[in-house]
């Protein structure tokens, strides 16, 4: 693992790219690699809304090595809980919920080894089952990604401090999430969560961080619009939200077919 001589995620965050992923919350590993094989710069196995199993997440980051950048959004902001995920070889964590400065510092120790961290050594998928022990050692620090994010009023208001701790590559808005904080639920864009979007990208902006958001149903006017917002770090829709938009949209077609066809007889 962590072999590609290509410019890892964090190296492109770092140096200001706009990359794109999408979720995956269906916890299968063709869907990771069809999703891969479509061009998305990183893919997230979501841990925190599904089911889907540390087992599951493993396959999906065999499907996807050497196409994409596997990440995981952990269900929570543990030690242990976010080793596991790197430990299978993925290259980075999403740690939600994430709403002061000390919350974010959990979240980069329990990624780093020492001395910036407490990540613990082993033998296993990450560093080729030991082969690469010493190389895996030597380069995680630098290239696993550690993305926090922004869910809550709190976490607005903490945003600065929460940006100036060291490891923090980025941080990723929940538009939902956002919404019931501050008692708007759903309405991801009234003013108060724009206000907010805005407070975020300008605090990533001085930061010199990386400011991410779920385009959830995205279209071309929307995703452009995050982009031209001054987001990098894009997650577009995801898999569920690929195969309900594209199944409904077919289904309603072939009805909308038959019932022509019928009318011609």
């Amino acid at each position: 693992m962590l072999k590609d001589d290509r410019p890892s995620l964090r190296q492109r965050l770092q140096a200001g790219e706009v990359v794109l992923g999408s979720w995956l919350m269906a916890s299968s590993s063709v869907n990771a690699e069809i999703l891969a094989d479509a061009g998305f710069d990183w893919l997230a196995a979501d841990c925190e809304h599904s089911d889907t199993s540390t087992e599951q997440v493993t396959n999906m980051t065999r499907a996807v090595q050497g196409r994409s950048t596997m990440l995981v959004r952990v269900r929570e902001c543990d030690t242990l809980v976010i080793r596991q995920a790197l430990d299978i070889g993925t290259e980075g964590v999403i740690v939600p919920l994430i709403e002061t400065p000390e919350q974010a510092t959990h979240a980069v120790r329990a990624a780093k080894y020492p001395p910036q961290g407490v990540r613990g050594y082993s033998f296993g998928r990450s560093n080729d089952w030991g082969i690469n022990f010493d190389g895996y050692s030597a380069a995680a620090n630098d290239r696993i990604v550690v993305i926090v994010m922004i869910e809550s009023a709190l976490a607005v208001e903490n945003i600065d401090a929460i940006l100036a701790v060291d490891g923090v590559d980025g941080v990723y808005i929940g538009p939902y999430d956002m919404s019931g904080s501050y008692g708007v639920t759903g309405q991801t864009s009234h003013p108060k969560i724009i206000e907010a979007r805005q407070l975020v990208l300008d605090a990533c902006g001085n930061a010199g961080k990386a400011a991410g958001v779920h385009v959830v149903l995205p279209t071309p006017e929307s995703l452009r619009a995050a982009i031209e917002e001054g987001f990098r770090f894009v997650g577009v829709g995801g898999d569920i939200m690929f195969l309900t938009q594209t199944g409904y949209k077919f289904a309603e077609l072939g009805r909308q077919c038959r019932e022509a066809c019928h009318g011609r007889r």
